[in-house]
């Protein structure tokens, strides 16, 4: 399977907040890069948001901006058809509102959610989180809310329902944007 996960932390409650990104891209289910970088989202921070990842404003003052990040991960975009996240409603949303903030195009890709997935898959699980997952099916999380740790650890979790369910059950998942 080919795809890249991405996860994003925000800065306040506002979607076009990003304040990190990571991504991290597979290649026939193996990892073959990663990218992650601090964002200055040129917005005050929400003690509610710090708290849930620990980003202070000072840890991204000399942080490039959301389109210099934009110019460096735009390319994994047009590289990969499947662009995958847990729970990639904000994901997403993050991206769009990023990309509108600043007058950028938005890329069109496909995307999968694994929310929906492990949900279809593993309705015992207590609950669907990203670290709560992870643990049920032995994938490693270091650090939850840390963008490149939950972008591997979704990955994994994709990787595992494909390797155990099969591409015709991924599929039906598969939205285009």
């Amino acid at each position: 399977m080919n795809f890249a996960a991405i996860d994003f932390e925000t800065a306040a409650g506002k979607r076009a907040s990003a304040c990190s990104v990571a991504l991290t891209i597979i290649r026939n289910d193996e990892v073959v890069d990663e990218f992650y970088s601090l964002i200055n989202p040129e917005c005050e921070f929400n003690w509610r948001n710090i708290n849930v990842h620990g980003i202070h404003e000072k840890d991204v003052v000399d942080s490039p901006t959301f389109p210099e990040v934009w110019d460096q991960i735009n390319p994994l975009f047009d590289r990969n058809k499947l662009v995958i996240a847990h729970n990639n409603n904000f994901d997403n949303s993050v991206l769009k509102k990023s990309l509108e903030r600043y007058g950028l195009r938005q890329p069109h890709y496909q995307t999968l959610d694994t929310v929906k997935t492990s949900k279809k898959f593993y309705p015992g699980f207590v609950n669907h989180k990203l670290n709560t997952v992870s643990q049920n099916l032995g994938i490693e999380l270091q650090h939850h809310h840390n963008a490149l740790d939950d972008s591997l650890a979704c990955a994994n979790i994709l990787i595992y329902e494909y390797q155990q369910f099969g591409k015709n059950a991924i599929k039906p998942f598969v939205k285009s944007i």
